[in-house]
């Protein structure tokens, strides 16, 4: 087994202790620390943060912490604590920051909608807080329309996944010919060949209705995206190695 580096223990542990504090404390600990749609009168500040290290299930954070102990170590090796911690940090905001604007669209939209119907600003807070979807409104709007609007503003985010796909772009920015194998099929892959395939699945799951369950696949762009321009402003700009000891 390799030799774990410091900052993926610890971000293992963490992400542990929040796991069993869920199914020891249930809603509460998600009211608190998974991240809502900032109108929403659960969101905190802290969130944007917190929520990077909260998990729905054992499969989910299963998978992603073997992600974080396969690709994080390398990585950390590479560059360090300080520059990694940064680098995990800014792609888990990143994909908080793109999924929170998706959202955002849908809920304004909506408003926008509801606003054209004649509906007060009170009225519109209300109908958000207890989902009421009158008969009129729906013909009005469209229920679809209604429930993605509804939808966004009663969203929960919880994972890592958007800090570990800025990983994984970083990891076949510095290690790309390295050979990595899939689950199905049994096959090898290159690193620079397997990342991009994996961004463009959650831009395809992302526009269309075919996800497989409840699936931020914007916040996985997002933290791709985030990591994509980190990596390539450092390699462009040769970035001071000094500044991270």
């Amino acid at each position: 087994m390799r030799n774990i580096t410091d900052t993926v223990k610890h971000l293992l542990i963490i992400n542990v202790i929040f796991f069993i504090a869920t199914i020891a404390l249930g809603e509460i600990v998600f009211d608190l620390f998974a991240l809502h749609y900032p109108s929403n009168p659960k969101f905190q500040f802290w969130q944007p943060l917190t929520h990077m290290f909260m998990h729905g299930d054992l499969g989910h954070i299963f998978f992603n912490m073997f992600a974080l102990y396969m690709f994080g170590i390398p990585i950390e090796q590479m560059w360090g604590r300080n520059k990694f911690i940064f680098f995990y940090l800014s792609t888990g905001f990143g994909a908080a920051a793109l999924q929170l604007g998706l959202y955002y669209f849908q809920v304004n939209e909506v408003s926008e909608l509801l606003i054209a119907q004649g509906q007060t600003g009170s009225q519109i807070a209300t109908f958000f807080e207890t989902r009421d979807l009158s008969y009129t409104l729906i013909e009005q709007i469209g229920q679809e329309k209604l429930l993605s609007g509804l939808s966004a503003y009663k969203a929960v985010m919880v994972g890592a996944s958007g800090a570990l796909y800025g990983v994984l772009v970083a990891f076949a920015f510095l290690f790309p010919n390295a050979r990595l194998m899939l689950l199905f099929p049994p096959i090898p892959i290159k690193a620079k060949v397997l990342v991009p395939l994996l961004i463009l699945g959650d831009l395809f799951f992302g526009f269309t209705s075919y996800s497989i369950g409840p699936i931020a696949h914007f916040a996985h762009v997002g933290g791709a995206v985030t990591g994509l321009i980190m990596m390539w402003y450092w390699k462009k700009t040769q970035f001071d190695q000094n500044r991270w000891n």
